[in-house]
Order: C-alpha cells, then sequence, then structure tokens
C-alpha cells in the first residue's frame, strides 16, 4: 500500500496526516510511505519509506505495491507548480496501467489556476476508485469537473481530543510567511497582538508549525523594527517535533492564533480557544466549519484596535465540544473509504 503524501517535509500538519491515516488504515495492511525525511518517518511511525522528491523510486515502489493512496492534504493543485500536479498524474495513470486501485484520501482539491490543470483534473479523476473529499468547496469544485464525491472533515480531525488546561495561560502564535504579508503589512497584527498580551498579562509562545518555513519569521519581524517593546519584552519562541508536542502547548495557551489550518485544528482539538487568520480558503472554510473567528488575509486591511478586540472575545473562551463532536464525526466517510475498498 503505497501512502502519498507530503510525509517528512518538518511540517507538523503533514505528520498529523500521516497520523489519523495510518490510524485508520486496516491493520492487515503493510503502508510503504513517501517521505522526505525518510529516517524521521521510519523512526517516528514505523514504517518503510521511499523518498517522496525521487519519482522513479516512488515508480519503482509503486510496482511493488497494491494501491496507491493519496492521504490527505491537497495533492491535485497547481499552486505549487504545475510539474507538481503532472508528478501526482503520472503516479495515479502508472497505477491504474498496472490495474491497482487509486483511493484520494481525505483530499483537498485546487487552486488550479490553469485551463491545462482543470484538463488534467477533469481526466483523472474518472481514474479514481474512491475519492472523499475534506471540505465542501473542494468537492463543489470536482463536481464541476465530473466527479461527485462524499465530502467530509479534514481528517486530522480524528485523531484524540484532549482536555484543556489553559485558563488564564499563554497566547500561542502559530503565524507563516505569506505573500499577503509584506514588510509594514504586519505591523497591524503584531500592534493587536501586543495589545492582546499587555491587556492580559499573557505571555506569547511563538510556535513554528513548519521547522524550516515558520521559524525564522519571529526573528525577521523583530529585525524589521515591527515587533513592539511590550510585544518583545512578553515573547519568546518553542519548539515542537510531533504533533502531540504542539496539542500539549495548544492545551495550555488562553488562546492559539493560527494561520496553518492543521495548527487551528490540532489547537481545537486540544481544547483551547482559538482564532484564525487565513492566508488560504481552506483556512477559512475550516474555520467556518467550527465556528472559530477568523481574519482574511486577502480583504482589507483591518486596524489593530478592531483584531485586538475580536481576540480578546475569544481568550479564555473556548469552542464549544458539539462543534468539535460534529468535525470529528464528519471524518467516518474518510474511514469507510478504506474499509470498503481496501478491506
Amino acid at each position: 500500500m503505497l501512502l502519498c503524501g507530503y510525509y517528512g517535509e518538518h511540517n507538523l500538519g503533514d505528520d498529523a496526516l500521516l497520523t489519523a491515516l495510518l490510524h485508520q488504515l486496516p491493520p492487515q495492511l503493510t503502508p510503504l510511505v513517501t517521505a522526505h525525511d525518510q529516517a524521521e518517518v521510519r523512526e517516528r511511525f514505523g514504517v518503510a519509506t521511499v523518498d517522496r522528491r525521487s519519482p522513479r523510486a516512488v515508480l519503482a515502489a509503486l510496482a511493488g505495491c497494491g494501491a496507491l493512496v493519496f492521504g490527505g492534504g491537497s495533492l491535485l493543485q497547481d499552486a505549487t507548480s504545475f510539474l507538481s500536479l503532472v508528478y501526482y498524474a503520472a503516479l495515479i495513470a502508472a497505477a491504474r496501467l498496472q490495474g491497482k486501485p487509486v483511493l484520494l484520501w481525505g483530499q483537498g482539491l485546487g487552486p488550479l489556476k490553469r485551463r491545462r490543470s482543470r484538463a488534467l483534473v477533469r481526466a483523472l479523476l474518472p481514474l479514481a476508485q474512491g475519492i472523499t473529499w475534506r471540505d465542501p468547496e473542494s468537492a463543489q469544485l470536482a463536481v464541476g469537473l465530473g466527479r461527485r464525491a462524499p465530502v467530509g472533515s479534514d481528517p486530522v480531525w480524528s485523531l484524540e481530543p484532549q482536555h484543556w488546561l489553559g485558563e488564564g495561560g499563554p497566547i500561542v502564535v502559530c503565524w507563516r510567511p505569506t505573500p499577503l504579508l509584506n514588510g509594514a503589512a504586519w505591523r497591524p497584527y503584531l500592534q493587536a497582538l501586543e495589545q492582546l498580551a499587555e491587556l492580559g498579562q499573557r505571555e506569547v509562545l511563538w510556535l513554528p508549525f513548519h521547522r524550516e518555513q515558520d521559524t525564522g519569521l519571529y526573528s525577521r519581524l523583530l529585525a524589521e523594527g515591527l515587533v513592539g517593546e511590550g510585544l518583545a519584552r512578553r515573547s519568546r519562541q518553542v519548539e515542537a517535533h510531533q504533533p502531540s508536542e504542539a496539542m500539549a502547548v495548544f492545551g495550555s495557551a488562553g488562546l492559539v492564533l493560527a494561520m496553518r489550518l492543521h495548527a487551528l485544528i490540532l489547537a481545537a482539538l486540544s481544547g483551547a480557544p482559538v482564532a484564525a487568520l487565513s492566508y488560504d480558503p481552506k483556512v477559512r472554510a475550516a474555520a467556518t466549519g467550527f465556528g472559530a473567528p477568523c481574519c482574511d488575509l486577502a480583504e482589507a486591511e483591518p486596524s489593530a484596535e478592531a483584531l485586538a478586540a475580536s481576540w480578546a472575545s475569544s481568550l479564555d473562551q473556548p469552542i464549544g465540544p458539539a462543534a468539535i463532536a460534529a468535525q470529528r464525526a464528519a471524518t467516518a466517510v474518510h474511514r469507510d473509504l478504506l474499509t470498503l475498498l481496501l478491506d
């Protein structure tokens, strides 16, 4: 069973997806996982791996596997590049030529910015023996391309929820670099964060969710003179090497300000109060799905005062358990896909 995803890329969200997929996989099936940092994935998950950045190695591995599973995330998209989409198309075509089933498990679909991308995905979708989508927007896009399939919530919601212990706790920031915020465009968000921290007398913990992409963000903002004295005084960076470690930090937080999709979901599963900053429609869709407040970075720049007031209303106010339970229940379609087609 070849499990294909952005695994071993030092992103806690992808690690969480792999954790969820391995938990749902029928026990009699043996996984082979595409991974960049293969040693880390083998050590952490106890699975065999193949170099995901080597098409030749992945195609050779596919020849010895019984099925191809695209495991969460958004693999069929051209935001990364058109060549990335072609790579995944080649895997699907190779699997079908070998008579092996293809499952798109808990997938997001898009963005598909190019006409040729949409044409390619329209041709690919009928080749999959089973599909489940992680959000209604992906399902709707697929319908427009000629394929209907069940829709659930993101598979990471299937992980075990935790008990929140964070009343009066720190503000945890899971932000990432984005073209939507350059230089002074960060200022209202940092000013709002400073106001909130000063008002609530809270420490601010900067938690990089992607080891390479996010780790230097706070230092860069500080070097650019964008971080106020009060915020700098209260801030420090913390590390989490596994999703469970991130959830432990979230579970002791008075508020998590999440820009990354799976930081938002893991924080909610930790029982923590959350507020989203959406750099991508998938983040807004997830926040809307369970009633978390969300600021869309693609819209007009908000005032620091409005942001601080919005975040203050969420401080020490966790999302209701019913909303979390509904999201968890909606992951059943992904488990059913694996059980029915692979068992």
